[in-house]
């Protein structure tokens, strides 16, 4: 069976270095017809022209704070069967667009999303969520080894997150792609709702997948403290336009603003803000809902027709390596790793040492997988503190537990 050409739309705004990090994961991607589509602010596109993968690559400059416009123009320039969606501070598992764009053999299949792992690799960001039109997200189960298609039913829609997801391109033009309405914020959530309206099925990939960095910007520092609330606060004045009456908006708001206020109090008491810091943020919060009522929402524009024809990424098959070692190994096994890597391999380094420290896993710059951590330490929330192990035992399990990600045969 022939694959769906993909097309990956990266966005990118105030985090250069980010993105080029993001675009040496891309480039290990194991999917033989994908182009990448890059929207970027001038720092970004900078970035990638002097970067490795300048030739490589769409890169349309777009310079203005709004994720749903730029992600609009991305579908524009996008030429690939399916769209597909990764932030700037993520990288995906090699086996990524594969196991995201599966489910869509099946005609019936408008949209799928995937998993994402947080900061350290190992715990869960997001998983399966459903979503209704109040906003609010529940847990959804779902097999953790194949994919689920989920019919839409009632008020909940399946959520996907706009940095693992992919919707076929003729129902992004269908659905006049993201509301620009939402410059940040419940852009994705909206188009959830949208395709479960018109009955669209969404599947759900486990194991698809990324590794969100939370990389720091305008909005929130690297340790995820907010930094301004303004366009949190219109999103949600424009989501309440769209999908609750008037009569619901007071008591709604009055439940997003108090649950807004405790998040920063809890970073106050932590010692992360000051009090005057929670004062300049809910301000902010107050006059970004009260702009989000006059702000126009709809009117997106999605180019029917792609704007320019397919750009095949150069991808190489890639085999999938392990290397370990102990942790007083890692210089030398680092440079391994590295040259590995040049090598056109895939690679997965792990570095434990004698003692009980949980595990982090990371991807580096140079290209290859890093997990570290106590030979005895968890690599799984639900695992006993203290487990025991012979070296090769951790490798080999430690193997298994990312290897169909990964790759590794």
């Amino acid at each position: 069976m022939t694959q769906p050409t993909v097309s990956v739309v990266v966005v990118s705004r105030d985090r250069p270095t980010a993105l080029t990090w993001c675009l040496t994961g891309l480039s290990q991607l194991q999917y033989p017809v994908f182009e990448i589509v890059v929207v970027a602010d001038p720092a970004g596109c900078s970035a990638v022209r002097a970067g490795p993968f300048a030739d490589q690559v769409k890169l349309v400059e777009f310079d203005r704070p709004n994720i749903s416009e730029a992600r609009n123009l991305g579908i524009g320039h996008a030429a690939g069967d399916i769209v597909a969606f990764i932030d700037d501070d993520a990288v995906p598992e090699p086996s990524w667009l594969h196991q995201l764009v599966a489910p869509a053999d099946r005609q019936h299949v408008a949209a799928v999303g995937g998993f994402v792992r947080g900061r350290n690799g190992i715990s869960w960001q997001w998983q399966a969520r459903t979503v209704d039109t109040m906003g609010a997200a529940q847990p959804l189960d779902v097999s953790p080894n194949r994919a689920t298609l989920l019919t839409p039913k009632g008020r909940r829609a399946t959520k996907t997150e706009g940095t693992n997801m992919a919707v076929r391109r003729d129902v992004l033009v269908t659905l006049e792609g993201f509301d620009p309405g939402f410059a940040f914020y419940l852009d994705e959530t909206d188009l959830n709702l949208r395709l479960a309206r018109g009955g669209y099925v969404t599947a759900i990939v486990p194991m698809a997948e990324v590794h969100h960095g939370f990389a720091a910007s305008p909005r929130r520092r690297q340790d995820r403290v907010p930094r301004d609330l303004f366009d949190i606060g219109s999103s949600w004045a424009v989501f309440q336009r769209k999908y609750l009456s008037e009569h619901q908006r007071r008591d709604h708001w009055r439940a997003i603003r108090s649950s807004e206020r405790r998040r920063v109090l809890t970073h106050m008491v932590a010692g992360r803000l000051l009090p005057r810091d929670v004062r300049h943020l809910l301000s902010r919060l107050d006059k970004g809902y009260s702009q989000g009522l006059m702000r126009q929402r709809g009117g997106a524009h999605v180019s029917r027709s792609p704007i320019s024809a397919f750009k095949p990424f150069p991808w190489q098959r890639r085999t999938s390596v392990v290397l370990a070692g102990r942790s007083w190994q890692r210089e030398r096994l680092r440079t391994e790793a590295a040259k590995r890597v040049e090598q056109g391999e895939i690679v997965s380094l792990f570095l434990f040492s004698p003692t009980t420290l949980r595990h982090r896993v990371g991807f580096d710059p140079a290209g290859f997988w890093e997990q570290s951590g106590g030979l005895f330490g968890k690599s799984n929330r639900y695992a006993p503190v203290f487990r025991m192990f012979s070296f090769g035992e951790r490798v080999a399990a430690e193997t298994s537990r990312i290897g169909k990600q990964r790759l590794i045969d």
